[in-house]
């Protein structure tokens, strides 16, 4: 109550309507069943089309549950959905895994230093990633001389050393083109083994030291490396300084260009291989490491080489740097590396940390949600990593086949990395349908479905596949029609079910809540495989269902429509083996000539003759729900008569506004009526706060039996 406490004009807000209300929403559906990708807990999402459903939860090609390849019904059920005018559908994913962590595809290299895993397991979750690397012009220059001065790194051509030399932090033997084995610095006429770089391991086991170097008419002479024998090897030698352009990124990528007279070969046995002035890698942060790339990049280069160019001494001016950090994209392919790109990830770098970086652009949790459900992969890099090592792990991970497509392939070389292990389980059973409520990690199954307001119409097409626990399945469904009670669902009969058996199945429920549907749907086979397949008609009705409410409205039957997208049924239903099923409740489907394809069929599962109809059931509880929704305004109302007569105009007003559409049968004054005074309301209702309104309401059933009566009549009668 206002309060006047100062002298003056006091303008007020009243209102003198009543509430109203406003019908709500019955063509959203909800689908639960097994898919190819996307999450299996949490809040389900939304698709307004097909191809919503194909980017978060895979394509329509089969599933492999159990060993065994099954149809994709789900995913082909929610085709069926869109194709038949179906606006809205939200999908809860149902899996049978042994342990949360099965089923999810991954590659990491050796050292686990980088990890790739699908977001969501399944098999289509076997992935394959392709690296496109991004051009720069500004790529690290250096010059080289050709003569080795004191302080000088010279690198050995020692092809003729075995191939246990290993180089410095671990990394394996490296394949240089000129098959670098040995690293030595000179110190005046001595050139010194660096021990702290590399090992040399003669073909006899014996490990050389710095004694058995020497400097002779400028070559360098290992002795003893082949039968006694000395042998002439000829040297050069790479000069570098560190990088004077600033703080890098570790693992920045960059081009070691060398001058083009120095030759940095094999000089073997007097045998020549070429020149090689270009190497292609990584820099660390501190600038003092180029790790040449060892797959692919650099031709002839097996494994990552490092090249510790701050330990290089090399006279003033000999050496010309710029740094940039080299970019690369990754697409997403399904189906193999010539599958279509289902995503990708742009402007990535090799850096272990930043905005660009693996595990920032594919982290595991996004804080965007359609991030969390688009994104098919997350990346993982181990702690302390450096860049270097990002580098060396991408390129252990590449498919060597489609690196080096051979001398005689016109196709170029090609970043592949590909993901295994994806797998889709076992077949979900009637436990994993019904799902669980989990407020930390989010619910599952029909579990999930229950904070969804909107949804009207639910169903389970991959149940009907499952002849084991089918009938589990269904009954599942009942009970989440039955607990949130504004829904109805659609069962299918199994495949090739003859009269009796589905006559059987159907005496098993006994729900005006629950509608089936017979035979299942012959359509063509969306995967391109085979020219038709037969599918449970779920997907079907409920675009049925959906196309009908928005067209005519949720008091209209969802029969006598034509099934968009069937070529015809599994089985022909005619007339007479009709009026063994339709009594009994089962719908169904018909072609006839001339007319296509229809649902010729509207009942319920009910054996209650009130609610014999799916279209007078559906409509109820439309009206329930919207008149529950529209006046949740009552409640902490002060009980009386006022507010009496605010609930009857409100429900007479949204009544009335029915009747002038033509969903209610009779007149104005006899299509419905609205009670709410003291002759539905005692004094303990009142003294319990309970308003009670009691509502009655003359619907529309359908015209199923359609008879006219012709009799013979005289001129002149």
């Amino acid at each position: 109550m206002p309060e006047y406490l100062a002298p003056g004009v006091y303008v007020e807000e009243v209102s003198f309507r009543s509430k109203s209300i406003e019908g709500v929403g019955t063509s959203v559906a909800g689908i639960v069943g097994p898919t190819r990708f996307g999450p299996l807990q949490g809040r389900p999402e939304v698709v307004t089309s097909f191809a919503d459903f194909t980017r978060i939860y895979g394509d329509v090609q089969n599933l492999a549950l159990g060993g065994s390849d099954l149809l994709n019904h789900t995913a082909i059920a929610a085709k069926a959905f869109f194709d038949g005018g179906g606006k809205q559908l939200y999908v809860s994913r149902v899996a049978n895994y042994n342990l949360p962590t099965d089923g999810f595809a991954s590659a990491a290299d050796s050292s686990d230093h980088v990890t790739f895993q699908a977001r969501f397991p399944g098999a289509m979750g076997d992935l394959t990633l392709e690296l496109q690397w991004r051009d720069s012009e500004n790529l690290m220059q250096s010059t080289v001389t050709t003569a080795p001065q004191d302080g000088d790194i010279v690198f050995i051509d020692a092809s003729g050393l075995p191939q246990e030399a290993v180089a410095n932090g671990g990394l394996p033997a490296s394949h240089f083109p000129m098959a670098v084995r040995g690293v030595v610095q000179r110190t005046g006429d001595h050139l010194t083994v660096l021990d702290d770089l590399v090992e040399i391991t003669a073909d006899d086991g014996a490990t050389l030291g710095a004694g058995d170097l020497a400097s002779a008419d400028g070559h360098l002479v290992l002795a003893n490396l082949v039968n006694d024998a000395d042998t002439s090897i000829s040297y050069t030698h790479v000069i570098a300084r560190r990088p004077t352009s600033g703080a890098l990124a570790d693992g920045t990528s960059a081009v070691l260009t060398l001058s083009e007279e120095t030759d940095l070969s094999a000089f073997h046995s007097g045998s020549h291989w070429g020149t090689l002035t270009t190497l292609r890698g990584t820099l660390n942060a501190a600038g003092t490491v180029f790790t040449v790339d060892g797959s692919g990049l650099n031709p002839g280069v097996g494994s990552a080489i490092d090249l510790y160019l701050a330990a290089l001494a090399a006279a003033p001016g000999s050496v010309r740097t710029v740094m940039v950090q080299r970019a690369f994209d990754i697409n997403v392919r399904s189906g193999g590396a010539n599958g279509p790109v289902v995503h990708t990830y742009g402007n990535l770098t090799s850096a272990p940390s930043g905005a660009t970086s693996l595990a920032s652009v594919m982290t595991a949790s996004p804080s965007a949600r359609y991030d969390q459900l688009t994104s098919p992969v997350q990346c993982e890099l181990a702690d302390s990593i450096s860049g270097e090592q990002v580098m060396a792990a991408l390129f252990e991970l590449f498919d060597s086949a489609a690196l080096s497509p051979g001398p005689n392939s016109v196709d170029g070389p090609r970043y592949l990395i590909h993901l295994s292990g994806g797998s889709d389980g076992a077949a979900p059973e009637a436990v994993h349908y019904g799902g669980s409520s989990d407020e930390v990690n989010g619910s599952s199954g029909f579990a999930a479905l229950e904070d969804i307001e909107d949804i009207a119409i639910v169903m389970t097409p991959a149940a009907a596949a499952d002849i084991t626990h089918h009938q589990a399945i269904v009954v599942e469904m009942q009970k989440h029609c039955r607990k949130m009670r504004y829904r109805v669902g659609i069962a299918d009969s199994r495949a090739d079910m003859a009269l009796s058996e589905v006559r059987q199945f159907r005496s098993q429920f006994d729900d005006s809540r629950l509608a089936l549907y017979y035979p299942w749907v012959v359509t063509a086979d969306p995967r391109g495989i085979e020219p038709s397949i037969n599918v449970p008609p779920a997907g079907f009705i409920a675009g049925v269902y959906a196309n009908t409410d928005v067209q005519r409205g949720v008091h209209k039957a969802p029969a006598n429509e034509p099934v968009i997208g069937a070529l015809g049924f599994a089985q022909d239903i005619n007339r007479f083996q009709q009026e063994l099923l339709n009594p009994d409740g089962v719908n169904c489907l018909r072609s006839f000539p001339g007319r296509g394809h229809r649902v010729w069929g509207g009942r319920t599962l009910s054996s209650d003759p009130e609610w014999k109809y799916v279209n007078v059931r559906r409509y109820f509880l439309y009206l329930e729900r919207s008149i529950e929704k529209s006046t949740q305004w009552v409640v902490f109302e002060p009980n009386g008569e006022r507010l009496w007569d605010n609930v009857r105009i409100s429900i007479e007003n949204f009544l009335y506004n029915e009747w002038v559409n033509g969903r209610l049968l009779g007149s104005a004054k006899t299509a419905y009526f609205v009670r709410c005074d003291r002759s539905t309301m005692t004094q303990n209702d009142l003294d319990n706060g309970r308003l009670v309104c009691e509502v009655g309401v003359a619907a529309l059933k359908p015209a199923e039996f359609v008879i006219f009566r012709i009799g013979q009549k005289t001129a002149d009668a």
